[in-house]
Parts: structure tokens; C-alpha cells; sequence
């Protein structure tokens, strides 16, 4: 007799194969569901092997689209990072992913949903977070938080031999145990070698990027072009353009790619309070990102760019990486975004090299914020020399008074 119907977030790595065996054991009926969210994926091979397993069904969905348009775009317009340096990739893609889920889960009568994620990590509080707020009445099973589970798989030594036991084929293996995520924005690598902050990760571990010291010798020329903060094109040196938000970000990451860029190696800050080493490679929207903040320095209102990046950028780059995308906060925050970006409008030129991004130049047509005339130490345009006495005079008010408290105390200003 089954216990119900569960739709279980199927990647066809290690961790879900071996969960979805073990919801087979405990008596559940499962349903395989992947997104097709960009990876270099073999998805009929997935497909053959969940139902091998044992699946009822395997249900692929393509959220590509929805994934560049709905949230890698937006990130770009609001230059999204986390901790100075991580720029979200595995958390963008968590609301796409979460979403297809329940709505494929409502589709085929499940009465709950499954995932792979571990008790330590961030991906069980997003997953989760995102499947209450979609669908409030739905019931999670979280193998990795259940004794039953855990304390049969102590850790990936015991999947992998389960998985052999079981004849579940796995591209993981003991020589090689970092585990790994991928999406169209980026991949990430994490445990096994890689928890000792100190080892240098290998050169076979990276798979997106070509090594910047193999990156070819001449440098790739490139034009990115934004409408309302949007990348609406991208131009390659030999002329070829891409114009749709899917190709756009194909293009950008193949570019990336095969120069090298987009590599990050970082100790970061988990949510749920542990701190954890991460390697990503994040090839496309480093680009893209790059570009973006260029140009905001050209079209963008000092004010405006001042007071998004004090809270737009940061508190919704912490929402989205604490798994708070669909909460009435974020929301709020995601809605700042679009009015921020009316002027950034115009075309960026950059060049890729062996790693590095270099910006060669950016121009705008519409917007009117940067004057060279007033600028200029050669022209005596916008206002007089003599005018900044003035507002030398008032900015010095305070400071003065300042330098005369510490005077009357017998001190000196020191360095």
C-alpha cells in the first residue's frame, strides 16, 4: 500500500538518486521532477535513469526563460552580491526551480514534495520557504534532516556504496567528492577536498571555464547595450549579435567562457550560521554585471544609485540568498529595482583577457548626466571658480567647530 504520491526535485546526481531508492523503500509512489534551468545536462539519460530506479514518472520542465527574464535580468539591474563577492548564482535559480516544483506536484496529485538538500546548507531553506509561501498546505519530506535516512548515509562514502549496491550509475566518485550544482548562471562546487579553506582546488575540478592562463593570447572586444538597466543586446567583435534575454546570456557565458572569466573561490557566510567554502564559476553575469555598474556610473543619478546601493542591492541580495524570495519584504524590495534603472539607458565596450575584464568605454544617447564641458579643467563651464569657495566655506562649518573641541582640550587632531 503506498503512503502517497511525492514529487521529488531529481537532479540525477548522487544525493537524489540514492533518496529517490530510499522513498521507493519507505513505500512512496515518486515523481521525478527536473528543471531544465540551463545546465549541461543529459536530460533523457536523467529521465531513463530515474525511471530505472524506479520512478513513477519523469517530468522535465524548461524554466529557462522565465529564469533569465523574471531573475538573472533583474540581478543585473540591481547588481546583486552577497558578501562583496558571491554573486548568488545557485540562490537565483532556487525561486524558478521551487515554483515548477509545486505546480508539477499539484499536476500530478502529490501530496508532498521532496528535495535532496543537506541539514547544514542554505538550498533546505530556500527550497522550503519557497514551497510554504507557493502552496502554504503542501508537506516536505527532507531526507537529509530524517534520522531514518541520515543515519543509514553518514556521508557520501556510504551513497556512493549504496548507489553501487543498487546499480545507480554516478559521475561522483571518491577521488573526485566535492559535489556540485548547476544552472545557466553558474556552478557550484563544494565539500569533500574543498572544506579545508586552505587546499587549493585542483585545475580539473573547474568544468564552465577555460584556465586563465590557457585563455587564448589575444583579447575578445565585445559590446553589451542596456535599455532600462536591461542587457537588450549583445555584440561580438566579428559582428554577430544576440538580441533575445535567453541568447543574450548564452552568448555572454560562452564569451566568458572561453576567456577565462567569472571565477570566484570564497569562505562565506550560511545562513543558518555556519561558514562554508565555496568555488564558483559565474561566467555570464560577471559579465553582464560588470557592464551594468559601468554604465550606471554614466546614466545613473548619484542620489538614486546612493540610496539603492545602501538598501536595494544589499537587502535584496540577503533575501534572496537567506530564501526569502517570496515573502511580502521581498516583494517590496524587488519593486525598487525597475523605477531605480529609467536612465540607464546606452552601450558599454569591454574586452575579456586571460580572466580579467577590462572596460574600454561606454556611451549613452539619452541621458544627459555627464557634461565634459563641466568637467573639464580646461573650460570654465557650469559654474565659476570662485563659486566653490563658497560651498568650501559652508562644508567647513562643522569641521571647524570640531577642530576647535579638540583644541580646547589640549589635543591635536592626529592620523
Amino acid at each position: 500500500m503506498s503512503k502517497g504520491k511525492v514529487c521529488l526535485a531529481y537532479s540525477g546526481g548522487l544525493d537524489t538518486s540514492v533518496i529517490l531508492a530510499w522513498l521507493l523503500e519507505e513505500g512512496y509512489e515518486v515523481i521525478a521532477f527536473m528543471a531544465n534551468i540551463g545546465q549541461e545536462e543529459d536530460f533523457e539519460a536523467a529521465r531513463a535513469k530515474a525511471l530505472k530506479i524506479g520512478a513513477t514518472k519523469y517530468v522535465l520542465v524548461d524554466v529557462r526563460k522565465q529564469f533569465v527574464e523574471s531573475v538573472l535580468f533583474p540581478a543585473v539591474q540591481v547588481n546583486a552580491i552577497y558578501e562583496n563577492v558571491y554573486l548568488l548564482g545557485t540562490s537565483l535559480a532556487r525561486p524558478v526551480i521551487a515554483q515548477a516544483q509545486i505546480q508539477v506536484a499539484e499536476q500530478e496529485g502529490c501530496f508532498a514534495v521532496s528535495h535532496g538538500c543537506t541539514g547544514k546548507g542554505n538550498d533546505q531553506v530556500r527550497f522550503e520557504l519557497a514551497f510554504y509561501a507557493l502552496k502554504p498546505d503542501v508537506q516536505v519530506i527532507a531526507p537529509w534532516r530524517d534520522p531514518l535516512f541520515f543515519e543509514r548515509f553518514a556521508g557520501r562514502k556510504d551513497l556512493l556504496e549504496y548507489a553501487a549496491e543498487k546499480n545507480i550509475e554516478v559521475t561522483q566518485t571518491k577521488a573526485k567528492p566535492w559535489s556540485t550544482d548547476e544552472n545557466m548562471a553558474h556552478i557550484s562546487f563544494e565539500a569533500g577536498i574543498l572544506e579545508d579553506p586552505d587546499t587549493t582546488p585542483p585545475k580539473d575540478m573547474w568544468k564552465l571555464t577555460v584556465d586563465p592562463t590557457d585563455a587564448p593570447d589575444v583579447p575578445e572586444d565585445f559590446t553589451v547595450v542596456f535599455e532600462k538597466g536591461l542587457p537588450v543586446k549583445l555584440a561580438l567583435a566579428d559582428g554577430t549579435e544576440f538580441t533575445d534575454p535567453v541568447e543574450i546570456f548564452i552568448a555572454a557565458n560562452a564569451l566568458a567562457r572561453r576567456n577565462g572569466v567569472g571565477r570566484i573561490d570564497i569562505v562565506e557566510n550560511r545562513f543558518i550560521g555556519i561558514k562554508s567554502r565555496g568555488c564558483y564559476e559565474t561566467p555570464g553575469l560577471t559579465v553582464l554585471r560588470t557592464a551594468h555598474i559601468d554604465l550606471e556610473g554614466l546614466t545613473l543619478d548619484r542620489e538614486v544609485r546612493a540610496i539603492r546601493d545602501t538598501f536595494v542591492t544589499p537587502t535584496y541580495s540577503k533575501l534572496l540568498y537567506n530564501g526569502m524570495y517570496f515573502t511580502p519584504e521581498c516583494e517590496y524590495v524587488r519593486g525598487m529595482i525597475a523605477p531605480s534603472q529609467k536612465t540607464v539607458n546606452g552601450v558599454v565596450r569591454a574586452r575579456a583577457y586571460k580572466g580579467s575584464l577590462i572596460i574600454l568605454g561606454r556611451s549613452s544617447s539619452t541621458e544627459k548626466l555627464y557634461d565634459a564641458t563641466e568637467s573639464s579643467m580646461d573650460e570654465l563651464t557650469g559654474f565659476q571658480p570662485q563659486e566653490a569657495s563658497g560651498f568650501i566655506s559652508v562644508q567647513a562649518i562643522r569641521i571647524k567647530k570640531f577642530g576647535e573641541s579638540v583644541r580646547e582640550k589640549g589635543k591635536l587632531l592626529d592620523l
